[in-house]
């Protein structure tokens, strides 16, 4: 058993919306990216995702509105629900997912990601 460092790990990530491996618990891969710009309106049909912001700000727009969250704040986006993270500066998340989530959700584009790094 050995700890994380959330900063040593986001310090190797180089690439917007590249999600990387940094630990598992039951079944769940536990991930972080770093985010700007915006990403793709898209949805899972089988899996809930949990985005938590580490640091910056990073507004998660949904069918039904939306959510902005800070430094410290998460959100659960339920399965089925229509979603676009939109980083207007860089931001770091940690997100929780089951594991054979795909990044794009039911969406296949230049931005789906199959196989995730582990770090």
């Amino acid at each position: 058993m050995n700890s994380i460092n959330l900063k040593e790990k986001f310090n190797v990530i180089t690439r917007y919306w590249d999600p990387k491996i940094i630990g598992e618990l039951n079944g769940q891969y536990v991930k972080i990216a770093k985010l700007k710009g915006e990403f793709v309106w898209h949805h899972h049909d089988e899996e809930d995702e949990l985005f938590m912001v580490i640091r910056g700000s990073l507004v998660i727009k949904t069918e039904h509105g939306g959510v902005k969250l800070e430094e410290g704040e998460m959100v659960i986006i339920p399965r089925g629900v229509e979603h676009m993270p939109v980083a207007e500066q860089e931001v770091e998340v940690l997100m929780f997912e089951p594991k054979g989530t795909i990044n794009t959700g039911s969406l296949e584009n230049e931005k789906t990601i199959h196989q995730v790094e582990k770090i």
